[in-house]
């Protein structure tokens, strides 16, 4: 059976199957809509909740072993209609014989038994006001979300205010309210055992869950309220800061997906937001005038920085060391240096004609160059902390919108307004490369546009630039749908990522879909005015990038506003239109020899191995490059050997090693084992940063799923050491009481009385 609620007030009811004592049903006289209807657990009984927050229980006058199903029915006979006759020659016995058959099971299937008293049917058995049981204020509070639990009997319903009320469905008992959020409950939820309540509420991005027994949160989650404008990864790569439109910094786990803290101090639109070199603090700018840190130990607002004038701060950085930061202004066209120990004002940096768009810091920790790209075509690098007056400036060929450093601090890429990338050497601050974006980056076509899509491209740029972790690669985003990564030395686009084709977002497709095309043009094209008293017009305002937000419904457009590396180098993650979206290298099996040679197979390593050439064993499995074949030959050296293994390995082998051990940590139970492997392979080589951050973000991972059970063991172990403890002193003292009792002879004879 399926039933089917609607606005209209009323439910119908349908099968899948055909039923002789079933005809198609209605169930009337709910006062409001229909929000969730449930049937019992094996029965055809069941109940309605309305908008109103009425509840309806029906009962039906058949069981479900009563229902009689209709057999030996020809599905294809059963399409037979008038307009098939046509298709049959009644000349031919076959067709006859065939048509006068399908003809009479017609009409016998038609031909229903009049007894009317065995036909399924629905009669009401109660009404009851779920909103009698909430505040008197509230009671006119309209219902939007039920679920309905069949085995343990609890119905749930939520409210347009964030209340949610729990039933007792035998004598329709209050068991449990609450308030949990200011703003209409979207989707409720119970899982299978009835313990457990999941809340989703639209207005906040709130997703909660609530074990209503206990009265405590199980999970807290909330998305940002707007668009998400800026991101950043820690140095370990382990979280990912991000900052929002709704003026929130919110801190995500990167492996989990889940946020663990959200900063509400700011009032105005999070610009850009930066992590600590030391991952302890994470500093973030706002268009309300202040530059903020954040404490990630005590969760609280440290320091706050702010100029000797109102400036909407722009973009922000912090220097290798951590002690300075500097912001870029939007309004006010300065750069500003401040002291992270002290929290003063150290140099205002002043020479740029427009808007200082973005700011970086140089990664190396004995340079205090600092560059900024601004909208006056400009790029300027500046000595920052020694000599603030000692600066470059580079011209641009249009406008600067991001500036990222290389890792290693030598280059600099610029994404200018013209959908270029500009690669310059900082030292001589000259020109070493660049790469025409714009064709890559492709664009869609707005239903407000009245130019193509083709033509629309000349206007697209990127927004967002950052290198790899090993510097080798750029990923670039902006204001299109499509995410490209290039090689630098080379000069090409490697892979374009297309981030959505959700096309309920603006400018996604190419072309305007021919439907909303009338004999006066695009109806999106057709100026809809809004008469008020007095004849006056109410017009939109022209140049609006966010829609018209007072319209019923609107369509963002797509858009990456910040895309970033991990440090790790296995994975990047963009803040979109439609959120964060984290992409990572596949860790599965893919056939990628290196430096392979005939005689090289599985078998000869192993024999190899048995040879006890454990360095020789090592390398040819790292040559076959298959994982399980490395990781036997790895767990089949002793641990004695392991430090003559590592001094015989070849530096390129050394760099495979660790990749391989930081992969397979997080699912070994071989730990201590593979710890000894990372502690010779560091001190007799040096693998390269980002090898050194995996290993140190899985091993981080590891180190805290392993600390839970360790602690709830030890605990454990106290309270069985301390029970066995008095039970050993309960037995001493029974022991010793017995043994006042014995008595011994002269011949050593133990009696006891």
């Amino acid at each position: 059976m399926i039933l089917v609620g609607s606005k209209d007030a009323t439910m119908r009811l349908y099968t899948l199957g055909n039923y002789s004592n079933f005809r198609p049903y209605s169930l009337t006289g709910h006062s409001d809509s229909i929000i969730g209807i449930f049937f019992e657990a094996n029965s055809l009984d069941l109940m309605a909740v309305s908008r109103n927050g009425h509840l309806t229980v029906w009962q039906c006058s058949l069981s479900l072993n009563e229902m009689i199903t209709v057999e030996n029915i020809d599905k294809k006979r059963l399409k037979l209609n008038d307009d098939d006759e046509d298709d049959i020659d009644m000349s031919k016995g076959e067709d006859r014989e065939r048509y006068l058959t399908d003809k009479e099971e017609k009409n016998n299937i038609k031909t229903l038994p009049k007894d009317s008293t065995n036909l399924l049917s629905y009669r009401k058995l109660s009404r009851h006001f779920l909103n009698d049981h909430l505040k008197e204020e509230h009671s006119n509070l309209k219902m939007t979300a039920a679920d309905y639990h069949k085995k343990v009997k609890i119905l749930v319903t939520g409210f347009s205010n964030g209340s949610f009320l729990i039933f007792e469905m035998v004598g329709i008992s209050l068991i449990h309210s609450l308030n949990i959020s200011d703003t209409s409950i979207s989707t409720i939820v119970l899982n299978n055992t009835g313990d457990w309540l999941a809340i989703g509420c639209e207005g906040h991005g709130q997703l909660l869950v609530w074990e209503w027994q206990s009265e405590t949160y199980v999970m807290k989650q909330q998305a940002h309220g707007s668009e998400i404008s800026s991101l950043t990864y820690s140095s370990d790569s382990v979280y990912i800061a991000t900052g929002g439109e709704d003026g929130k910094v919110k801190m995500w786990n990167n492996q989990s997906g889940f946020c663990f803290v959200t900063f509400k101090e700011h009032t105005s639109t999070v610009t850009d937001v930066v992590f600590a070199p030391n991952n302890k603090f994470v500093v973030s700018s706002s268009l309300d005038g202040t530059v903020r840190a954040f404490d990630l130990a005590r969760y609280r607002n440290f320091k706050t920085f702010v100029a000797l004038r109102p400036v909407q701060f722009s973009c922000v950085s912090i220097d290798s060391t951590g002690e300075f930061v500097a912001a870029g202004g939007q309004d006010v066209f300065e750069a500003y240096l401040w002291s992270m120990k002290i929290g003063r004002l150290l140099e205002v940096l002043s020479g740029h004609e427009g808007p200082i768009v973005s700011l970086a810091f140089s990664p190396i920790t004995s340079s205090s160059t600092l560059v900024t790209a601004s909208w006056d075509k400009s790029l300027r690098i500046w000595n920052a902390v020694e000599n603030a007056s000692d600066h470059e400036i580079v011209q641009l060929f249009a406008d600067g919108l991001c500036v990222a450093f290389r890792p290693d601090g030598k280059e600099i890429v610029v994404a200018t307004l013209d959908g270029q990338l500009l690669f310059f050497d900082v030292q001589t601050a000259t020109q070493v490369g660049s790469i025409e974006g714009r064709n890559d980056l492709g664009s869609g076509r707005k239903d407000t546009d009245l130019v193509t899509a083709k033509k629309n491209l000349q206007a697209k740029a990127f927004n967002s630039v950052c290198y790899s972790a090993d510097g080798q690669f750029v990923i670039a985003g902006g204001q299109s749908k499509n995410v490209c990564i290039y090689n630098v030395a080379q000069g090409i686009l490697l892979k374009k990522f297309e981030i959505t084709q959700n096309q309920s977002f603006d400018a996604v497709l190419e072309v305007i879909n021919r439907r909303k095309m009338t004999e006066f043009g695009n109806k999106d094209l057709v100026e809809e005015r809004e008469t008020r008293e007095g004849g006056n017009v109410r017009l939109k305002l022209p140049g609006v990038q966010k829609g018209d937000l007072a319209a019923r419904t609107f369509k963002p457009e797509v858009n990456v506003f910040d895309v970033k590396f991990s440090p790790t180098g296995l994975s990047w993650a963009a803040a979109t239109t439609e959120g964060i979206l984290v992409y990572s290298l596949n860790s599965g099996f893919v056939f990628d020899p290196f430096h392979l040679e005939i005689g090289i197979t599985p078998k000869k390593t192993r024999e190899t191995l048995n040879k006890k050439e454990y360095a020789s064993a090592l390398m040819m499995a790292l040559r076959l490059n298959e994982p399980k074949l490395t990781s036997e030959i790895l767990e089949n050296i002793p641990p004695n050997d392991i430090e003559l293994t590592v001094v015989s390995l070849p530096q390129i082998y050394v760099e495979k090693v660790c990749k391989h051990i930081a992969i397979i940590l997080i699912t070994t139970i071989h730990i201590e084992f593979y710890v000894k492997w990372i502690k010779c392979l560091l001190n007799s080589h040096k693998p390269h940063k980002t090898i050194v951050l995996t290993l140190q973000s899985n091993l981080s991972k590891r180190y805290s799923d392993l600390s839970k059970v360790c602690d709830y063991n030890k605990y454990t172990l106290k309270v069985i050491k301390r029970i066995a403890s008095l039970q050993i002193n309960k037995c001493k003292e029974e022991v010793k009481s017995e043994y006042e009792l014995m008595e011994v002879d002269e011949n050593n004879v133990i009696s006891i009385q």
